[in-house]
């Protein structure tokens, strides 16, 4: 009998490559693999694969684009019929951003998330204390809970003056 392991594991690999080329379509400097919205890749089988993502918040609505994305990156790398399944629970957290991703974000202008969400009561009680990713001052102020996007949060640094969105814990 002639084992598949080597294939499977090849072609899990070759669908993570194909994964971390897809970019999110708000913040372009990150991959889905970056922001933890991958749960799993899973081949059946009959070898289909099927990909498991959590949106980032349920009425996310860039998630009708990247699983276009995603079932686009697949087949380009290989795969003919990739499935994508949206799991909702557990729900996406901040705290599944990767640190390449963290890095990516502080890079790109937009403070990362400040610290690992423990509760969600914290979550609605005091704005956090936010680096500035231009000057890494951490004098700070909230100027709206919403930014671009409902994910992120505008704040102003108070050192350098400069404007930066926040990518909210949740």
């Amino acid at each position: 009998m002639v084992s598949t392991a080597p294939t499977l594991a090849s072609a899990e690999a070759t669908a993570w490559t194909a994964l971390h080329a897809v970019a999110d379509p708000e913040i372009p400097v990150l991959s889905v693999v970056d922001l933890g919205l991958v749960r799993f890749i899973k081949f059946d089988e009959s070898g289909q694969i099927e990909v498991g993502l959590s949106p980032t918040y349920s009425g996310c609505p860039a998630m009708t684009v990247i699983r276009g994305a995603v079932i686009a990156a697949l087949r380009a790398a290989g795969f003919s019929h990739p499935r994508v399944t949206e799991l909702l629970a557990p729900p996406w957290t901040s705290d599944w951003l990767s640190a390449e991703g963290r890095e990516k974000l502080r890079r790109y202008g937009i403070a990362p998330p400040a610290h690992a969400v423990d509760s969600p009561r914290s979550l609605w009680l005091q704005a956090p204390a936010v680096q500035c990713p231009v000057c890494a001052s951490a004098a700070t102020e909230e100027l709206s809970r919403f930014g671009s996007t409902p994910c992120k949060a505008l704040y102003r640094c108070k050192s350098c003056l400069e404007p930066f969105e926040y990518f909210k814990c949740i």
